[in-house]
């Protein structure tokens, strides 16, 4: 899977998402690692969701994983908890936000 690939389903897994379910702003960063190597972000910022492909400096979390470990995250067959005890999820930053990414995949 490419990165353009990856970004798009993203973006379409979190199309239908309220962005009214985040308590205020969000920022986050995922590196994804191996196949489909690159960086984008997910905001969200007076009600509105945003999935971009760019690092954002200015994020309150950055994740880093594999691009195969993200993806069976995003599919509910990796626990995020699991991940982050076995190594498969790296944290910088705020794991408060990062739980709060996590409820809207």
């Amino acid at each position: 899977m490419t990165y353009e690939d990856i970004v798009a389903k993203v973006r379409e897994r979190l199309a239908d998402v309220d962005p009214n379910k985040v308590d205020g702003f969000l920022a986050i960063q995922v590196n994804v690692t191996g196949e489909g190597e690159g960086a984008f972000y997910v905001e969200v910022k007076d009600g509105k969701l945003s999935v971009e492909p760019y690092e954002y400096y200015d994020r309150q979390a950055k994740i880093t994983m594999k691009s195969k470990n993200f993806l069976a995250l995003m599919d509910g067959k990796l626990d995020p908890v699991a991940a982050f005890t076995l190594g498969k999820l790296k944290i910088d930053g705020s794991i408060e936000k990062v739980l709060e990414f996590g409820k809207l995949l």
